[in-house]
């Protein structure tokens, strides 16, 4: 056994988006986010949750792979899937499923309108 906290298998990601004013707009809208472009670095960049510390990832410009065919990246809401899956029809993208149950909590497959695949995920809360 080891002494170390169990590591994540996935640190970082990035999203590729073809216009990073609205796919911000997008991202904000659907998780309740304050992302803003950060312009600091080489490119253009926007931190998800609108923190560079979240471990999570970010938006860059980039071409996307088309029709939702390229990974999956499953994103936490702050509330119940379905209401998250209302934002993002509302924003712009396409809800591609029902919420499927798993063990650590629920998800639902998403498009955002660059294509992109994602889960727009609910963990389970504990009681």
């Amino acid at each position: 056994m080891s002494d170390q906290a169990p590591q994540t298998a996935v640190c970082w990601n990035e999203i590729p988006v073809s216009d990073m004013d609205k796919a911000v707009e997008f991202y904000n809208a659907v998780f309740k986010w304050t992302l803003t472009i950060d312009t600091s670095g080489p490119n253009p960049m926007a931190w998800l949750a609108g923190d560079m510390n979240t471990g999570g990832g970010h938006l860059y410009p980039g071409k996307p792979a088309s029709g939702g065919n390229g990974p999956t990246v499953h994103i936490v809401v702050p509330d119940k899937v379905e209401e998250a899956a209302e934002r993002c029809t509302a924003a712009g993208g396409t809800v591609l499923s029902d919420a499927i149950e798993i063990p650590p909590g629920r998800f639902i497959y998403a498009i955002d309108p660059d294509g992109n695949s994602l889960g727009l995920f609910e963990p389970n809360r504990a009681a």
